[in-house]
């Protein structure tokens, strides 16, 4: 019986770490791009919360979780459109910025919830997923790792590109310096605020995405504020990566491990308040930057507007 209640304990763990740490991923992956180019994106947590409304209302009329997710990826990008079109090209504060988002997309998103949906919270039926053959048959991590939504395989395999993208392509040069030394990639003929442009809706379309999988696959609803943080958790996570898109996959592993912990002890017969549980990330954030917050690595203009002739 121990052996069985060690096992599903683990199993419950990988699970749970990876549902929560998806979203984690994918909006770390985007504000990394925003951060590398030079713009601190604090409305990310908006982003998400605009995705994962629109993701789950057009997953629930369509019955359809592939034009969900691209709801939920088109509501982020129109959303960062906003916060480049204010920051990038009018040159306003990114934070103040940020912080209007955010609160603007909590309201607004309970907002709409509320009218469409009343007071009843209906959810979505079980995501499909798509097991690997062979690996998904293996013992206690089998299904918790390899019988998965395909949007958890594509972001990790998003990860691996953006490896080679900053690191093998010019595109990573550009970004790169957009945020290191903008006035060199000005003078190099390439467009500062058109790189940074592109950034930021990238920075949208991945924040969205990641909020459209928390609402239909990670809870199968959509709650006001259901994000709870987590953008700005992919800040933290994109800020100590260094830069490095695999560090942000790690990071986000672990943060889904403080998350889904709950989970996993209630399956091991283990009873913790639900209040200690819910602290766990947070506590987990100020660990790391306790621990890791002077080895990161910021771009010397991020979040500082540019302008041709200023150096």
């Amino acid at each position: 019986m121990s052996a069985l209640l060690t096992e599903a304990f683990i199993g419950s763990l990988i699970f749970g770490a990876l549902t929560a740490g998806i979203p984690l991923l994918l909006a770390g992956l985007g504000e990394q791009i925003s951060e590398k180019a030079g713009v601190l994106n604090i409305g990310l947590e908006g982003m998400m919360l605009f995705g994962a409304y629109a993701g789950f209302a057009v997953a629930y009329s369509y019955s359809s979780f592939t034009i969900g997710f691209l709801a939920g990826g088109l509501a982020g990008l129109a959303t960062a459109c906003l916060m480049a079109l204010l920051c990038v090209v009018w040159s306003m504060n990114q934070i103040v910025v940020g912080i209007a988002l955010t609160l603007g997309a909590e309201g607004l998103t309970a907002l709409l919830h509320h009218f469409q949906f009343s007071r009843s919270y209906p959810r979505l039926p079980k995501a499909e997923t798509l097991p690997l053959p062979g690996l998904s048959e293996l013992p206690v991590v089998g299904g918790a790792l390899f019988d998965r939504n395909l949007l958890v395989y594509l972001a990790i395999l998003l990860t691996v590109f953006m490896v080679w993208v900053f690191n093998r392509t010019q595109l990573g040069l550009n970004l790169q310096a957009a945020g290191d030394k903008p006035a060199a990639l000005d003078a190099a003929g390439v467009s500062v605020k058109g790189t940074r442009f592109a950034a930021v809706l990238c920075t949208g379309f991945l924040g969205g995405l990641g909020g459209a999988y928390m609402s239909m696959v990670g809870g199968g609803l959509f709650l006001p504020f259901m994000t709870g943080g987590a953008g700005f958790i992919a800040i933290v996570l994109a800020m100590l990566a260094r830069g490095h898109p695999l560090w942000v996959l790690i990071g986000a592993v672990l943060f889904g491990v403080s998350l889904s912990l709950a989970t996993a002890l209630q399956v091991a017969g283990v009873n913790i308040p639900t209040d200690v549980i819910q602290m766990l990330p947070f506590a987990m954030v100020i660990l790391v930057l306790i621990i890791f917050a002077r080895h990161s690595y910021l771009p010397p203009a991020l979040g500082i507007p540019y302008h041709r002739g200023e150096r």
